[in-house]
């Protein structure tokens, strides 16, 4: 299955757009959630903690505040990444590539994001927090996360 059904390059803005975007966010945002805090503990001994990182990065003390934060990212700003930025360029440099492919770019351009540019260059973290077994889990939850994004935009699309 590839994504070749829209033939312009950027979506068209439109309120089912906008409600293509919060549910790709929502939905991708709860497979992240199930996957960071309940199956990555099992596997690596510790939860995912994406609030931790905006803390990080922010200087926040407040908790709540970097888990709206994350979770604000992931619903709204992350789907409107993959519509305008990464589903583009896919559909300009490889336009046949299967959607399957698009989601995983996706999802580890949002992992190097996370624990390469936020973690690394701005919270000051090693590089992919040195490769430890969560650094694994973040990829496998960021593929998750683009894959369910990937897919509803092309399902709510068809």
């Amino acid at each position: 299955m590839s994504d070749t059904h829209e033939t312009h390059l950027l979506p068209r803005l439109s309120t089912k757009l906008l409600f293509t975007i919060l549910i790709a966010g929502f939905a991708a945002d709860i497979a992240w959630e199930i996957w960071a805090r309940g199956i990555t503990p099992l596997l690596v001994g510790g939860a995912l903690e994406p609030a931790a990182l905006v803390q990080s990065v922010f200087g926040f003390q407040n908790r709540f505040a970097a888990e709206i934060i994350h979770a604000i990212v992931g619903i709204v700003f992350y789907p409107i990444g993959y519509l305008f930025i990464a589903r583009p360029l896919q559909r300009m440099i490889v336009p046949n590539l299967p959607l399957f492919l698009t989601g995983l770019g996706f999802g580890t351009g949002l992992w190097i994001f996370a624990l390469y540019v936020m973690a690394h260059l701005i919270a000051g973290l090693p590089a992919f927090l040195g490769f430890i077994p969560l650094t694994w889990a973040s990829l496998v939850g960021h593929w998750l996360f683009g894959l369910v994004v990937a897919y509803v935009v092309w399902y709510r699309e068809h």
